[in-house]
């Protein structure tokens, strides 16, 4: 369980219930607490090297309200991102937040929960007679902060009522036991983010295994969740079709249902670069521009993408790897 070592608050946050509530369990927990004018202006976070800095950061929780309910596209995963959550604790060196969030990787959540679906009931009336889809980790791993906040449960019950309204999220934490007794309706989708040996031993750290997060696919399958896999990031080095074969087999020894995959390859943007290699110094991750495609993004940012032939490899090889391990599984896409 994500424990923060500071939590900053949002004055305004303090008027909702969520808030207070947090407010008084964090007071009586002694952790040091504070005041921010707003969820996207925290100071105070020690760090007096950009390594260390980024470590503090991921160790700060800031209690805030989502003034902005104007819902940003998710594709290909849904039609919206659902914005309970922003950031994640975890440490990956490859992560796309690294762009997202920049200078501001700590976690905030939101305590105005009530707002934000009855926002996405709005978007769901608006496209009727259309099915909608929300994604909960568009710039977050949800998880680790659900035993505070209860804001994915809350989604999954206000999406279980939506006849049009379809939900899902992602997430690397494997403490999902507060969600196998909400009532789903069928209409949330979860995946579980699984990376290679060599990626999740190098590039990943304050995150569980590999095994652990199998273990709890297989939980929320057997709570009847729509569940899969993201496989991410999928790089290329000596071995890797192996790698990813072997995670193949790990999967199928332990699903007794066919998931889906999605499959995300890695990227990397000029701003990432800097990040990362400042935050990270020594990094083993790919990181030059020579044998990349640079691309534009649907959020208006270009990055560092494999091109179309290594795409096309890694496609082919996942699709038939996948229907002779994991037979009646379906790759639905490979980015």
């Amino acid at each position: 369980m994500f424990v923060p070592k500071r939590v900053f608050f949002e004055r305004d946050a303090l008027r909702y219930p969520l808030g207070e509530r947090l407010y008084h369990r964090f007071k009586s927990s002694g952790l040091p607490l504070s005041y921010t004018t707003g969820h996207n202006r925290v100071t105070g976070v020690p760090g007096d090297t950009p390594r260390r800095a980024y470590a503090e950061a991921k160790a700060t929780l800031v209690v805030g309200v989502k003034r902005s309910l104007e819902f940003q596209g998710s594709r290909p995963s849904a039609d919206y991102a659902l914005p309970l959550v922003t950031g994640c604790p975890g440490h990956c060196q490859y992560c796309y937040l690294q762009t997202t969030l920049g200078p501001r990787p700590y976690i905030r959540v939101y305590v105005n929960v009530d707002e934000i679906l009855a926002r996405a009931g709005r978007y769901i009336k608006e496209r009727l007679p259309k099915e909608t889809s929300f994604e909960g980790s568009c710039t977050s791993d949800p998880v680790p902060v659900e035993p505070y906040t209860g804001s994915l449960a809350s989604a999954v019950r206000f999406f279980a009522g939506q006849e049009k309204g379809r939900f899902r999220f992602v997430t690397k934490d494997p403490q999902v036991s507060g969600l196998l007794g909400v009532e789903h309706g069928g209409h949330t989708e979860a995946r579980v983010s699984l990376s290679p040996r060599y990626v999740e031993e190098t590039f990943e750290a304050g995150v569980a295994p590999t095994s652990e997060r199998v273990r709890a696919a297989r939980q929320l399958w057997k709570a009847g969740y729509a569940v899969g896999f993201l496989v991410a990031p999928v790089m290329v080095y000596p071995g890797w079709k192996e790698e990813l074969e072997d995670l193949l087999r790990q999967v199928a020894k332990a699903a007794e249902w066919a998931p889906f995959l999605e499959v995300v390859t890695h990227r990397f943007t000029a701003r990432a670069k800097r990040l990362i290699l400042a935050r990270h110094p020594g990094t083993l991750l790919p990181l030059e521009e020579e044998g990349r495609q640079y691309r534009f993004g649907q959020f208006g940012y270009g990055k560092y993408v494999y091109p179309p032939k290594v795409l096309e490899d890694i496609r082919a090889f996942l699709q038939e790897e996948t229907q002779r391990i994991l037979p009646g599984s379906q790759v639905r896409y490979v980015v």
